[in-house]
């Protein structure tokens, strides 16, 4: 298995060196050179088997450069039940007939993001010591991709993280779950901006080869191609789960902002797995939305970016939307890079033409968008019909996807986080707020620790120097 650049600039290389490398050098994003596929007769193999043995068989076909007996382990422990709250580690729950909740948050920081990256985290470990060297991990996060990255890291002897978070922008729960970590290789840096600006100071620092170079720079977001491997993994699942028959089609709804979660199904989907739609369900934020609709993907600049009750999707500009791009161009790198070279604030893609729309459709995407009074009364209706309550983000995935919703086929809603993360905009829904799990009962009355800094890549490189000792350095 090789992996290539969407924008055709990189030597092909093997799973574990674009593991540890973030962007690809030319600017783009690493996929495979072809899909591996999982046949009828794989996936019916797999009907009733643990979420230990589905992850072997799709992180397998993406990763042949790690002894099976040494991945089979790392899978084993990153979803350890003391870890994964939950005997099945994914939960499906049936709402109403036809009607799916898969709950992806029972890991150690509530979040769906801990499903991959608490292998991450593994696999880093793992390579490092393979090659005795040390990795300074430099992310962006608009809520739980923060807590649950460092969460994975703690204790890592051969990896710094860097975690930048929009000032003020996340929720109180996840900002406290980061600035309370009080481990000597977790820095948190909070920006004066929104996670846009966060994510493009993670890109120009990476994008500086000399500086990558020199501090062994690595990538932890969803541009990161082992985040979206793992993340292929429960959709895979839930579609066993829940499908009738190997080969019946179900929808899955995700609720994104920065592409990822939907694009590792869109993955699951090109490997064989039946799935008909995938919902994009986007808050105020509707970037996605949009260009679903018209087959335009406009940027839109900071200050045009919506603070809204489901801050994780506070996004326009997806991270991973190149690599869905570069498959609907048929995986042609030099279309890729003409269209994302100097894609930036104001400018555009358009393929609104009658076979870019086409293709589009071809892909099984739909999509929609929720507004803070539509999350409102989702949580509201859960909650007094089925004892249920979700949080925001979720209630953004389950309001758009019963908006596309086929009584013959199957709909999963996948969980993005517990609804304790979000315990302000739940009080406004149902009346109370959500009960605080035991582990977090005095997360507020921790001492939290983190350095302020302005929309400046020059005080990112400056807060890395002078952090990682030039002992852990290549």
């Amino acid at each position: 298995m090789r992996y290539i650049s969407t924008r055709g600039g990189m030597t092909p290389a093997r799973f574990c060196d674009v593991l540890l490398g973030g962007l690809a050098a030319d600017g783009g994003l690493v996929v495979p050179e072809s899909f591996p596929t999982l046949s009828a007769g794989e996936l019916a193999a797999l009907q009733g088997a643990t979420y230990e043995q589905v992850a072997q068989a799709v992180v397998s076909r993406f990763v042949d450069d790690i002894p099976e007996a040494d991945l089979a382990a790392l899978i084993a422990a990153a979803y350890d039940r003391r870890l994964f709250h939950h005997p099945a580690v994914v939960s499906l729950r049936q709402i109403e007939p036809g009607f799916h909740m898969a709950g992806l948050a029972h890991g150690p920081t509530l979040a769906f993001k801990d499903m991959a990256l608490q292998l991450v985290g593994r696999l880093f470990e793992y390579e490092l010591a393979r090659r005795g060297e040390h990795l300074t991990v430099l992310g962006a996060t608009s809520g739980d991709t923060g807590s649950s990255a460092e969460y994975a890291m703690i204790g890592a002897r051969n990896v710094d993280v860097f975690m930048l978070s929009p000032l003020g922008r996340t929720s109180p729960f996840q900002a406290a779950q980061m600035y309370t970590l009080d481990e000597p290789n977790i820095h948190n840096l909070a920006v004066r901006g929104v996670f846009d600006e966060c994510q493009d100071l993670v890109k120009e620092v990476t994008g500086d080869a000399a500086f990558k170079q020199t501090h062994r720079i690595g990538a932890v977001n969803s541009i990161n191609w082992a985040r979206i491997v793992a993340q292929a993994v429960y959709h895979v699942f839930v579609y066993l789960a829940v499908a009738p028959e190997v080969g019946a089609p179900v929808d899955i709804a995700v609720p994104t902002g920065n592409f990822g979660n939907v694009y590792a199904g869109f993955v699951a989907r090109r490997m064989g797995v039946p799935i008909r739609h995938l919902i994009v369900a986007t808050n105020e934020n509707d970037v996605l939305d949009e260009f679903f609709r018209s087959g335009r993907y406009r940027v839109r600049p900071a200050a045009d970016v919506i603070a809204t009750s489901s801050p994780a999707m506070d996004i326009s500009k997806a991270s991973n939307f190149e690599r869905y791009v570069h498959a609907l161009l048929g995986d042609d790198s030099t279309a890729t890079s003409a269209l994302f070279s100097g894609l930036g604030p104001a400018s555009a893609i358009d393929l609104s033409n009658d076979q870019g729309f086409a293709r589009i459709a071809a892909t099984g995407f739909v999509s929609g968008s929720s507004t803070h009074a539509d999350r409102i009364a989702t949580i509201r209706r859960l909650h007094a019909d089925h004892g249920l309550v979700v949080d925001p983000h979720t209630a953004d995935g389950v309001t758009v996807g019963l908006e596309h919703r086929d009584p013959d086929v199957p709909l999963v809603c996948l969980e993005t986080a517990q609804p304790v993360k979000f315990a302000a905009t739940i009080a406004e829904a149902v009346g109370t707020p959500p009960p605080v799990p035991a582990r977090f009962a005095d997360l507020f009355q921790r001492p939290q620790r983190y350095d302020v800094i302005d929309v400046d890549v020059a005080a990112v490189k400056a807060h890395i120097a002078a952090t990682v000792p030039a002992t852990r350095r290549p």
